[in-house]
């Protein structure tokens, strides 16, 4: 068996998302002394029983992040005698936070703190747009060519956010440009629909935040990746700490290349891939590109002992 972890992005959050960590010892472990907490101005739970908070890009990214690193400290240690060592980490958005954590180029309570200052900078880069862009979303588009996609989002002024297929993408922008292309797609036959995210994130709208990112970036432990890593802007590995860093700050004005990290999966020999949730749309995408790999999310089943389960029945 060669392993793939996928750690997804925003839009997955849900009320139950860090109930799977809490009942581990080591998943408890790790949300107790990873600073969350410090970074939310309310009670976790009462973020988690709000959808407006629980959506909001502020509180989105340090959850998820946490909830993925969490999963994470909960089933390393058993997975490595399943599986060994992973074959390739891939993180999709900030998602991509958590995968580099994984592939231990930050440590993993750093790692939830990168996510809230990240969280923060675009949101003071999205109110820094002109006063027309301020309101900023994402929109997937489905059932038409990728390339007659980004022409009519061009043309009002949006942009490809996520390259996710060759008859899909995710586009980001204002929201009145989103809503104005969705109009011209549908008429050409295209499947659209909003996405819980605020922001115009993975587009020219973000570059306002790249460089303060950077300094974030700049500031934290950093180390080249002891696992095969994939860059979101190219799809390639990431040789070194120098280029992990540079590559993670590119990513939030620029389009993310799933499409390129999933065939890198496939031809890197993956055969089965784990999401570490809490959503299923990665393994979803990746069984729908390369249907050869057998692809789960944590969320499919009801208790880390069940994912691990099926891992090992993967593995024979």
């Amino acid at each position: 068996m060669r392993l793939a972890i996928l750690c997804p992005g925003q839009g997955g959050q849900n009320p139950a998302m860090f109930d799977m960590a809490r009942a581990d010892a080591n998943g408890a472990a790790f949300l107790a002394q990873c600073g969350l907490q410090q970074w939310l101005d309310a009670p976790l739970a009462d973020v988690l029983a709000d959808p407006q908070q629980l959506y909001a890009n502020r509180y989105a990214q340090p959850l998820i992040v946490a909830a993925q690193l969490a999963a994470w400290h909960a089933i390393a240690d058993e997975l490595a005698a399943i599986a060994g060592t992973p074959s390739v980490v891939a993180g999709y958005s900030v998602g991509e936070l958590s995968a580099y954590a994984v592939a231990g180029v930050f440590d993993a309570a750093e790692a939830v703190g990168i996510a809230a200052r990240r969280a923060g900078l675009m949101d003071v880069a999205r109110q820094q747009a002109p006063a027309m862009q301020h309101e900023q979303g994402l929109m997937s588009v489905g059932g038409v060519a990728g390339a007659a996609a980004r022409v009519v989002l061009q043309r009002h002024g949006a942009y490809a956010a996520i390259d996710t297929g060759e008859e899909s993408l995710i586009a980001g922008g204002a929201s009145r440009d989103l809503r104005a292309a969705a109009d011209e797609l549908a008429a050409m036959g295209a499947r659209t629909g909003e996405l819980p995210v605020g922001l115009a994130s993975h587009t020219p709208l973000m570059q306002a935040a790249v460089a303060p990112f950077s300094d974030v970036l700049a500031q934290a432990s950093c180390a080249a990746p002891s696992l095969t890593l994939l860059a979101g802007v190219t799809g390639q590995a990431i040789d070194d700490a120098a280029q992990a860093r540079s590559l993670l700050a590119r990513q939030l004005a620029e389009t993310i290349q799933w499409a390129a990290c999933m065939d890198a999966c496939a031809e890197r020999g993956v055969t089965v891939a784990l999401e570490l949730g809490p959503c299923s749309a990665l393994s979803r995408m990746l069984r729908e590109r390369h249907p050869q790999i057998e692809c789960r999310s944590l969320s499919d089943f009801r208790s880390f002992s069940g994912a691990l389960a099926w891992l090992r029945r993967q593995a024979g």
